[in-house]
C-alpha cells in the first residue's frame, strides 16, 4: 500500500476544516501548486511551460532555496504568481518541537520579505497584498501538529493542504501513472500537488504539459490561490 493518498479523503476535511482542501467547487478553476523549490534545474521550465499555457500557480517555496536562488524566486513573483511557505529547510511538524517549527517558518518569511524588497513595483504589476504577506503555508509531507497550526493561524497563516497528490516524486511511479493520478481526479476547485525537486523531475516534466493541455481543453482556468 503507498504511503499517501492520491485524492485526499473527506474525513481529512472534516478533522481539520480550518486547513484549505480545496475551493469553490461551483468554479470552474484549478489550483495548481509546487512545493520545495525554487531550484535551477526545474523552476525556470516550469515558468516556461505556466507562460506557454498563460496559467498561474502558487510555489510553496524553502526558504533555503529562496537564499540560494533568489533571482528564480524574483521571477516567480514577477510573472504574477502566488507564493507559500513550506518553512526554512523542509521540517516534518511531526518530528519538530513547535517552538523550533515556527521559528523555521519566520526564519523562511524573513528571507522572502528581504527579496520582495529588492522587487519593483513596476514587476508587482497588480498583484495582490496576499503575494505581498507570503501568509500561505503548507507543512512538508503535509505532517504538522494542531498546536503547530493553530499558532501559525493566528499569526495570520492559511494552512493550504490538497485535494490531488500528483505523486510526482514517488519514482517508482510511471510517468503515464502519475498524469492518471491528476487527470482521473480533477475537478472544479482542485488543488493539486507537483513539485519543483530533482526527485521529481522525470515526471513532472512528461506529466505538466499534458495536464495544462487538458485543463485548455476542458476550458478550466489554473489561477492562483
Amino acid at each position: 500500500m503507498k504511503p499517501y493518498f492520491v485524492k485526499t479523503p473527506k474525513f481529512l476535511s472534516w478533522i481539520f476544516p480550518n486547513r484549505i482542501w480545496a475551493f469553490s467547487r461551483s468554479e470552474k478553476s484549478i489550483f495548481l501548486t509546487f512545493d520545495d523549490g525554487p531550484i535551477p534545474e526545474v523552476t525556470p521550465w516550469i515558468l516556461d511551460i505556466l507562460k506557454e499555457y498563460n496559467a498561474k500557480a502558487t510555489f510553496f517555496c524553502i526558504g533555503e532555496n529562496v537564499a540560494k536562488h533568489p533571482e528564480i524566486f524574483r521571477r516567480i513573483i514577477s510573472e504574477g504568481h502566488s507564493v507559500g511557505n513550506h518553512t526554512f529547510n523542509h521540517l516534518n511538524g511531526w518530528n519538530t518541537s513547535t517552538s523550533k517549527y515556527v521559528e523555521n517558518v519566520i526564519k523562511a518569511e524573513e528571507i522572502f520579505q528581504k527579496e520582495l524588497c529588492s522587487i519593483s513595483n513596476e514587476e508587482f504589476g497588480n498583484q495582490n497584498s496576499e503575494i505581498r504577506n507570503f501568509k500561505f503555508f503548507r507543512p512538508p509531507y503535509g505532517k504538522m501538529t494542531s498546536k503547530q497550526s493553530k499558532i501559525l493561524q493566528k499569526k495570520g497563516y492559511k494552512i493550504v493542504m490538497w485535494d490531488i497528490l500528483s505523486a510526482d516524486f514517488d519514482q517508482r511511479l510511471s510517468e503515464e501513472k502519475c498524469l492518471q493520478n491528476v487527470l482521473k481526479n480533477i475537478e472544479n476547485g482542485s488543488i493539486v500537488v507537483f513539485h519543483d525537486s530533482l526527485k521529481a523531475e522525470k515526471n513532472l516534466r512528461f506529466v505538466l504539459p499534458k495536464v495544462l493541455k487538458f485543463i485548455k481543453i476542458k476550458k478550466y482556468s489554473a489561477e492562483i490561490s
